[in-house]
């Protein structure tokens, strides 16, 4: 979608138009989703983010600046749904914590989801391994391609600590992915 007609839309739903919403949804929701797949292991709870997602743009529209650029914004609100969604199974965690040591909970990644468009199966694996900051840095990176200054603005953390993150997300994943071909281990060390 064009900036202009992003823009159009924008207008138009600040004024109320579900239309121009539903639009917009359309045209937001498989980047969305694949960042969110990538930051949340669960199918189900990927579906309650996008939910709050797709709310808080809804309702927050009248904070966002349109000067500023659409998609930045629309990550921050991704950033900060995921954030609380870890918070709160946080403590669900620390709740439930004693009757979740009896039960094993079975993976839902899905490989036939979007996000496989983009990856493979063994660079998904691997980035399924990288702990939580690292694993939020290297996907607004690498498939967003933000700069490191950027997700340290959308993080709201300092850039030092992005760049700590990266770096041990790179080398993690150059531990995991030691059998790639080379091209494929130049193309991610590239940054």
């Amino acid at each position: 979608m064009e900036n202009e007609e992003m823009y159009q839309l924008l207008i138009q739903m600040k004024e109320g138009d579900e239309q121009a919403f539903h639009t917009m949804y359309d045209a937001t929701f498989q980047d969305v989703y694949r960042t969110v797949s990538f930051l949340i292991d669960h199918k189900q709870d990927r579906e309650d983010v996008m939910n709050e997602i797709y709310m808080q743009m809804w309702t927050s529209l009248g904070n966002y600046d349109t000067n500023r650029p659409f998609q930045f914004w629309l990550h921050g609100l991704v950033i900060r749904q995921v954030q609380r969604f870890r918070v709160k199974s946080w403590r669900r965690f620390r709740i439930f914590e004693r009757i979740r040591a009896f039960s094993h909970e079975e993976s839902y990644w899905d490989e036939h989801t979007a996000l496989m468009d983009a990856t493979n199966q063994v660079i998904s694996q691997s980035i399924r391994k990288l702990t939580d900051k690292q694993r939020t840095v290297i996907i607004f990176r690498f498939y967003h391609d933000y700069t490191l200054e950027e997700i340290a603005t959308l993080l709201d953390i300092p850039l030092g600590t992005v760049k700590s993150r990266y770096h041990a997300g790179l080398q993690a994943l150059r531990r995991n992915l030691g059998n790639l071909p080379l091209e494929r281990m130049v193309k991610i060390n590239d940054y």
